[in-house]
């Protein structure tokens, strides 16, 4: 087995001997790059931000910017990192560096005051700025028809604001930051990291890191995987770690032994059948975003408020569903589209409805040595869909009550009805009793205003820092309403 290895600004370097629990953070300020900072340690402020190249969707290779505080620094055995500090092009004979493009509009436009977070803004705008597809907006605000533009999360150069929406500043106010991203033109043919686009990342390699009695597993195919699972039953599987990640941190968790499945080819795959879609278990959120590209309306309702960028750039749908939280924003959303899940061990496959998959708290149908391979959504959709989050900031924070809604309405019938709920019992839940109150019936306000006053009943919400049982209640019934309003508008329109 070689030697774990990480290559960071060009420059390989040996994970030894760090722990197999050391977060990439840690790892990089233990080497001097101390622009790489700790905010949080729950990838909530982006201060941490890094790039690494990664497969990609519209070229071989993505730049992806990536939660530091949360990956384990021998999840990227074999990889390559951008910081912060190797962004600049370095001089010729011994003159200063010269800044990068993102980072020369960062400073001319005053985005930078205290300066703690800029490294990680920096590095979040680099992905983007970055990203193949970017081009011009014309339906942006400050776009070529300024003040008819309707997109203010566009800039006119194309730069998506939900790109930095993983990053938080306290001195700014951000309009400067904004400003520079706004900014920022493209990558210059000669730009090293925009040519580096064309060539293949690196290849998963097979890790098998010890020390201090604790190891690090990256098996290379599934079959081994699972073989490995049946084996160590101590064993904590992660795939984007953005959830083990914060047990790491803020709990002081550790594990005798974990498995990363992030890099596996068989559950990285999406196929379009003629019945069903199937998406991998460890593609990323943002990779299922960009290969969907907009084909299941629901899921793209879903994204944008799904954490930030930073974390969709990690997280996974098998992740989500694996730590069976309540308050999982996926869940929700699947159980709308009659989703089932692939289970997958050293024995064979089974496939499991998600309605059937929570069992309690935390809880699921899931054998100790399972895998979720898969996630399979049945087709045709239906033609009506909303996802409503109800939480205290717009974007980046948890749900207090999530709502997804997929409806068959035909001549003005409600034929078939879908409703996932997330934030008001032990497991995300179907809304089985507002389901059979609205099909069969005119999609009509008197059958709405009833039908919400079901969906109030719904679940056992509780009482905690985030919401109360009787708000909570009272949104799920709000969501209807405003579903058929959104609706009836859509249809007058």
């Amino acid at each position: 087995m070689v030697a774990a290895r990480i290559t960071v600004n060009g420059k390989e370097t040996p994970i030894s001997p760090a722990a197999p629990h050391t977060t990439a953070l840690d790892f990089l300020r233990e080497r001097g790059l101390t622009g790489t900072k700790e905010g949080c340690a729950e990838g909530e402020c982006g201060a941490c931000s890094v790039l690494v190249a990664r497969p990609g969707v519209n070229k071989p290779t993505d730049w992806v910017a990536v939660n530091a505080c949360l990956v384990p620094v021998a999840a990227l055995d074999g990889q390559e990192v951008i910081t912060s500090e190797g962004l600049a092009t370095a001089g010729e004979s011994g003159a200063p560096a010269a800044l990068h493009p993102v980072q020369e509009e960062m400073a001319v436009r005053g985005g930078s005051q205290c300066g703690y977070c800029t490294p990680g803004f920096i590095c979040s705008m680099a992905s983007e700025y970055y990203r193949p597809d970017r081009c011009a907006h014309p339906d942006s605000a400050d776009g070529p028809d300024t003040g008819t533009g309707t997109d203010t999360e566009h800039g006119p150069n194309g730069f998506d604001l939900h790109a930095l929406s993983g990053n938080l500043c306290r001195c700014t106010g951000y309009r400067p930051i904004r400003d520079a991203a706004f900014a920022v033109g493209a990558p210059t043919a000669n730009d090293p990291l925009a040519q580096r686009r064309e060539q293949s990342p690196p290849e998963p390699v097979c890790t098998e890191y010890t020390r201090d009695d604790s190891t690090f597993l990256r098996p290379g195919t599934l079959a081994e995987a699972l073989q490995l699972l049946r084996e160590r039953t101590d064993a904590v599987v992660v795939a984007g770690s953005t959830d083990w990640g914060v047990e790491v941190n803020i709990r002081s968790r550790r594990a005798n032994c974990v498995i990363t499945v992030d890099r596996l080819p068989e559950l990285r795959e999406m196929r379009v059948e003629s019945d069903h879609i199937e998406i991998g278990a460890a593609q990323t959120l943002t990779e299922i975003e960009r290969r969907l590209d907009g084909s299941v309306p629901l899921l793209a309702g879903l994204f944008p408020q799904f954490a930030s960028r930073l974390i969709r750039n990690s997280a996974t749908l098998g992740g989500n569903l694996g730590t069976g939280s309540p308050i999982g924003d996926s869940p929700p959303v699947l159980l709308a589209l009659e989703a089932s899940v692939v289970l997958a061990d050293a024995d064979g496959e089974r496939e499991v409805p998600l309605c059937d998959y929570f069992t309690g708290y935390r809880q699921s149908v899931r054998r100790p040595g399972e895998l979720i391979r898969a996630v399979r959504i049945p087709l045709p959709l239906s033609p009506v869909t909303a996802f409503h989050k109800i939480a205290k900031r717009r974007f980046d924070d948890i749900s207090s009550v999530a709502v997804a809604f997929a409806l068959d309405i035909e001549d003005g019938i409600v034929r078939k009805a879908r409703i996932g709920l997330g934030g008001v019992a032990a497991t995300p839940i179907r809304a089985l009793a507002t389901e059979a109150a609205l099909e069969g019936k005119p999609w009509a306000a008197k059958t709405v205003e009833a039908a919400s006053r079901v969906l109030q009943a719904q679940g056992t919400p509780m009482d905690d820092h985030r919401a109360s049982a009787g708000y909570r209640s009272a949104m799920l019934g709000q969501s209807l309403l405003k579903l058929y309003a959104q609706t009836t508008e859509a249809v007058s329109s």
